[in-house]
């Protein structure tokens, strides 16, 4: 694909705040650039930060395609002891558990998060099911049968203190790193929920190169300077 000429558009790595939605960027950046044309490489919860891949002008935000299906990859902290409705901290408190998992019964439970994995998407989540999205029927108290996805996992031990456990998780598209928090939880037959998250990698960008957003609001940015294009 040729390079885009106009040098207003292209493709700005953010390093997303906490407790901010993906969409928090997408109207900030609209505000920025006068441009309308802004999407996103991949969503990330308000509870997670890291590196969005957004899409400025309607050449890169047609080409989303291109980054949707990258790899990515995640440091998590597991809170274990309790499951939620949401499978993060946000969510409330659905079952707790005394029990307290050794290290070496962690490091057998993640043997079954390597390589080809399945797994259930949250209802609290964006996915869609005939028409509807799953958060959309969860905050009715709904909740339907969802088939599990199969996804592929290189997970990677950081460090263990009870209640927190700490990952490097790296996965395909489609990942749902609060459903390996769930999952892992019940592995250990103690529960477990994000507690924090923290995205370092899509495809090819990389955190270190990600604008925190205060920069961005700064009134001597100009984000021209940091645009990448393809």
């Amino acid at each position: 694909m040729s390079q885009q000429n106009n040098t207003h558009h292209g493709i700005l790595l953010i390093d997303k705040p906490l407790h901010k939605s993906s969409f928090y960027l997408v109207h900030l950046l609209r505000k920025l650039t006068g441009i309308k044309k802004i999407g996103h490489a991949g969503t990330l919860d308000p509870l997670a930060t890291g590196v969005m891949v957004m899409l400025i002008g309607k050449t890169y935000t047609t080409q989303s395609d291109l980054f949707l299906n990258d790899d990515k990859e995640y440091e998590v902290i597991i809170e274990l002891g309790s499951a939620t409705s949401t499978y993060d901290k946000e969510g409330e408190t659905l079952f707790t558990s005394q029990d307290i998992p050794s290290l070496d019964e962690v490091h057998l439970a993640l043997e079954a998060f390597q390589g080809e994995c399945h797994q259930t998407a949250p209802m609290f989540s964006a996915k869609k099911q005939q028409g509807k999205r799953l958060y959309d029927l969860a905050r009715q108290g709904i909740e339907v049968k969802r088939e599990p996805q199969k996804v592929y996992l290189q997970t990677q031990f950081l460090s263990y203190c009870y209640p927190d456990l700490k990952l490097h998780v790296r996965c395909s598209k489609g990942t749902y790193i609060r459903s390996i928090a769930h999952d892992l939880g019940l592995a250990l037959k103690s529960y477990g929920h994000v507690k924090e998250l923290k995205r370092t990698r899509s495809g090819r960008f990389q955190i270190h190169q990600c604008i925190e957003v205060p920069h961005l609001l700064s009134p001597n940015f100009s984000y021209t300077d940091h645009l990448q294009r393809f």
